[in-house]
């Protein structure tokens, strides 16, 4: 792959994860639902890093508002990946984080790409509200 094909957005995240034996389906290849799993887990662990102890309570909280997702390749177990998470848009209310899966050995196999939409909501009134700054300032940095 070469480097006009990869994003230009700021990486805000890496994850590694290892691929499981139960993450395949019955034509011995990763379950393409298990990709969105992965970039899902990614997310989760950069926005407890980002915005620190969140939980139900919280004032504000992240919802996924829209996921876009290319398939470029299948994943077969055994082997591990790479979650790169980038700030694509940053927003008012929502932030964009784009995502690629890569081979952990090998950063040019690219298994999937896309991006997702995040819009902070006021869990009470279930309406958008401003970002934490917790968040503006994990993508600025």
């Amino acid at each position: 792959m070469s480097d006009a094909t990869k994003p230009a957005w700021r990486k805000v995240a890496e994850t590694m994860l290892a691929l499981r034996w139960g993450d395949q389906d019955a034509f011995n290849h990763v379950n393409n639902a298990m990709y969105l799993r992965y970039i899902e887990e990614a997310r989760v662990r950069w926005l407890a890093d980002a915005a620190g102890d969140w939980d139900r309570s919280a004032t504000s909280q992240p919802i996924m508002a829209a996921v876009h997702a290319n398939y470029r390749r299948p994943l077969t177990w055994p082997g591990k990946i790479v979650v790169q998470l980038f700030c694509e848009r940053l927003g008012t209310r929502s932030i964009t984080l784009a995502h690629r899966i890569v081979d952990a050995s090998d950063e040019s196999v690219l298994y999937m790409d896309g991006n997702v939409v995040m819009v902070w909501i006021d869990p009470a009134t279930g309406k958008s509200v401003a970002l934490p700054d917790a968040i503006r300032k994990a993508c600025a940095n």
